[in-house]
C-alpha cells in the first residue's frame, strides 16, 4: 500500500521532468569521457605530446571546480531547470566547436567552456530532485539520477569509437554534440511544474541568500565534512578504476584480457549497487550507517585483492562485490547532503559539494601514477582501501546523530 502511494505521488509533469534531469546527468558523464577513447587519434591529428593534450582536461577540471559553487548559488537565486538548460547547451555547443574547428588552441578553449557547462548539472539536478521528487521516494530518484551518470560513462567509450570509425574523432565529436542536443530538446519541452514547495523555497531563497549568508552555510562541518567524502570517494574510485588493469598486470602477472574483466565486474555492479542502494536508503533514515557499512566492505575487498593473488573468478567476484556495495552507498550519500542542507540551498550545496569531485579527480591521477611509476602496485589497492576506511571518518563524524528524511 505504501508502494502504490509512493508511485502515485509522482504526478506526470513531474516523471517527465526527473527523466529530463536523469538524462542531462546521463549526458555530462558522456562529454567527460568523449577524450579517452579518441586520445591517440586527437593527438595524433594536432601532433601535439599527451602533455600536451592532457591540458584539456586539467582546464575542464579547473573551471569546473572554481565555479561550481557560485553556479550554485546562481541556481538558488534565478532556478534550477534555466541554469540547468543552459549549461547542457553550452557543453553541447562547445563539443560540436571542438570537433569542427581543427585548432589545438580551440579545442584546449573549448574544453574550458565545457568545464563551465559541467557546473550546473549537479546543483541544478539535485535542486530540482530535491524539490519534485516525494519524500518517500528521494532516495530511488537519487539512484536513477546516479545511475544515469554511469550509464552514460559506460555508452560513451563504445559509441565513440563506433562514430570515429564512421566519420573520424571530429564527427565523434559532433555526434556526441547531436546526442546533447537532443537531451536538450526533450528537456525544454518539459515544462517545470509548479508546486507550492517550489514556490516557498524559491521565495525564501531570492530574500535571504545572499553571499555572506552562503558562505555561512557551506562552512559548516556537516557540509565541510561532506566535501571531504567526496573528495576521498573521487580519490578511491578515479584512481582503481584507472589503474587496476595495470596494477593487477604488475601485482600478480594478471593478463590483460582477466584483469579487464575484473574491471568490468567493478563497474557494472557499482551500477546495480546504485539502484539497490537506493531500494535500501528508501526503507531505512540510517543512512550514515549504510555508507559506512558499504565503504568498510568496498576497502577490505579492495585490500584483499591487492594482498592475495586470487585465481580469475574469484577476482572477478571480488571486484564486483567491491563495486557493488560502493555503489550501494551513492543514494546514501545524496540523502546525507540534503539531510544537512537549508531550505533553499540544494543548488549552493550540492555545487559546492560536488567540488570535490573536481579534486579528487586532479589528485588521483598524479597519486596512483606516481605509484606505479615507482614499482609499487600494491600500493595502490592499499591505498584505495584506506581511504575508503578513512572516507567512513566523514560520515560517522557529524551526520550519524541527524535524522534523514
Amino acid at each position: 500500500m505504501t508502494e502504490a502511494i509512493s508511485v502515485r505521488a509522482i504526478r506526470p509533469a513531474e516523471s517527465r521532468l526527473i527523466a529530463g534531469v536523469c538524462g542531462a546527468h546521463m549526458m555530462s558523464h558522456y562529454y567527460m569521457l568523449l577524450l579517452a577513447p579518441l586520445f591517440a587519434f586527437v593527438r595524433a591529428d594536432f601532433n601535439v605530446s599527451y602533455t600536451d593534450l592532457a591540458l584539456a582536461l586539467t582546464v575542464f577540471n579547473v573551471v569546473s571546480g572554481v565555479l561550481q559553487t557560485p553556479i550554485g548559488f546562481l541556481v538558488d537565486r534565478i532556478g534550477a531547470r534555466i541554469v540547468l538548460i543552459a549549461g547542457l547547451a553550452l557543453s553541447s555547443i562547445a563539443y560540436a566547436i571542438a570537433g569542427i574547428v581543427g585548432s589545438y588552441w580551440v579545442f584546449i578553449a573549448m574544453y574550458g567552456i565545457a568545464g563551465l557547462g559541467n557546473t550546473v548539472f549537479h546543483p541544478s539536478d539535485y535542486s530540482l530532485l530535491s524539490h519534485h521528487a516525494p519524500k518517500e521516494r528521494l532516495s530511488q530518484v537519487f539512484a536513477f539520477h546516479s545511475f544515469a551518470g554511469i550509464v552514460g560513462s559506460a555508452l560513451a567509450p563504445v559509441t565513440m569509437l563506433y562514430m570515429q570509425g564512421l566519420f573520424g574523432w571530429r564527427g565523434a565529436y559532433v555526434g556526441a554534440a547531436i546526442f546533447g542536443f537532443i537531451v536538450l530538446a526533450a528537456l525544454i519541452a518539459q515544462p517545470e511544474p509548479t508546486t507550492d514547495a517550489k514556490t516557498a523555497t524559491k521565495t525564501a531563497a531570492k530574500a535571504g541568500t545572499d553571499m555572506a549568508k552562503a558562505w555561512r552555510v557551506i562552512l559548516t562541518p556537516p557540509i565541510l565534512l561532506n566535501l571531504a567524502y567526496f573528495i576521498l570517494t573521487s580519490i578511491m574510485g578515479g584512481g582503481l578504476n584507472t589503474y587496476l588493469v595495470v596494477a593487477l598486470g604488475a601485482l600478480h602477472a594478471t593478463p590483460v584480457a582477466i584483469a579487464n574483466m575484473a574491471l568490468t565486474s567493478l563497474l557494472a555492479m557499482n551500477a546495480i549497487g546504485v539502484l539497490a542502494g537506493g531500494v535500501l536508503a528508501g526503507r531505512t533514515t540510517h543512512h550514515a550507517i549504510v555508507a559506512a557499512s558499504g565503504l568498510g566492505i568496498g576497502g577490505i575487498v579492495t585490500a584483499l585483492v591487492g594482498l592475495f593473488d586470487f585465481n580469475a573468478i574469484g577476482l572477478i567476484v571480488l571486484m564486483g562485490c567491491s563495486g557493488f556495495f560502493v555503489g550501494a552507498t551513492y543514494p546514501s550519500r545524496d540523502m546525507l547532503v540534503r539531510a544537512v542542507t537549508p531550505p533553499g540551498a540544494y543548488g549552493l550545496v550540492f555545487g559546492f559539494v560536488s567540488v570535490g569531485f573536481n579534486v579528487g579527480a586532479s589528485i588521483a591521477p598524479i597519486v596512483y601514477g606516481s605509484l606505479m611509476d615507482h614499482g609499487r602496485p600494491r600500493a595502490v589497492f592499499l591505498l584505495s582501501a584506506a581511504v575508503s576506511i578513512l572516507c567512513i571518518s566523514t560520515v560517522t563524524f557529524g551526520f550519524s546523530h541527524r535524522k534523514t528524511v
